[in-house]
């Protein structure tokens, strides 16, 4: 069984984001990029499956530009068989990733399509859910324990009130949650093993999918500073603050 994993390039979580001055987006400029957290998950909750004998091959996916390589091959060194960028200049959102990673998975046929529940960039959480109601694959979202045995997938999803277990009949799509597992960190052997692994480059446009972006961003700010905090002499003195200034209360 093959098991797909998109995975997206991203700002490094430890990297404090600037706004460009024109308000117009992120100032990318030296910014260390990595593999999006929830994706490294997915990552590894496939190299899991395929060291329990449940999948046979992992295959890394991206959509965006060609510097997406440098992240493909993390995921190569991570365990991956081999990888596909589907390369493209535009700005890659939700719905056009989704269409296109519907083509890659008409190619490839795979067993289960394992996403990150959302990137830490756009915080849209929506790649997965639209990719299984184009596909029409069963799915289970925000999973924090996943085990696949006799054609299906049993899904534990954190859920508001508190978890939810589903069973999926394969092929599905499933998102993780940050409980999942821990992902392993990439050993030199393998970073050097990564670069013979194949990684094969397509396009939209060879994969018969329109890329366009359907909405743009207006301008991007960042969020107000927070005020320094204040003590109250008493119980009463807070609720009339939260009632008269906050306006948090009635």
């Amino acid at each position: 069984m093959k098991v797909l994993v998109p995975v997206k390039r991203v700002v490094d979580a430890n990297v404090k984001v600037r706004i460009k001055p024109d308000g117009s987006g992120i100032d990318l400029t030296n910014v260390k990029m990595a593999v999006n957290p929830f994706c490294e998950i997915a990552i590894e909750e496939a190299v899991r499956l395929q060291e329990a004998g449940v999948a046979t091959e992992v295959i890394a996916v991206s959509v965006g530009g060609s510097n997406c390589q440098e992240q493909l091959r993390t995921c190569l060194a991570l365990g991956a068989d081999r990888a596909i960028l589907v390369q493209t200049e535009t700005e890659a959102q939700p719905l056009a990733v989704a269409k296109i990673l519907k083509a890659v998975y008409d190619r490839e046929q795979p067993g289960i399509v394992i996403f990150g529940k959302q990137s830490i960039d756009g915080d849209n959480g929506q790649t997965g859910q639209m990719f299984a109601a184009l596909t029409g694959l069963p799915q289970g979202t925000f999973a924090s324990n996943l085990s696949v045995t006799d054609g299906k997938a049993e899904v534990v999803r954190e859920v508001d009130g508190g978890l939810q277990t589903v069973m999926l009949s394969l092929p599905a799509v499933v998102t993780t949650d940050l409980r999942l597992n821990e992902p392993r960190y990439a050993s030199l052997p393998n970073i050097m093993k990564a670069r013979r692994k194949p990684l094969d480059v397509t396009t939209p446009e060879e994969l018969g999918v329109d890329a366009a972006p359907r909405f743009e961003f207006l301008s991007v700010e960042p969020p107000p500073g927070r005020s320094a905090g204040i003590k109250v002499e008493s119980v009463e003195e807070l609720v009339d603050k939260l009632r008269n200034e906050a306006k948090v209360i009635e």
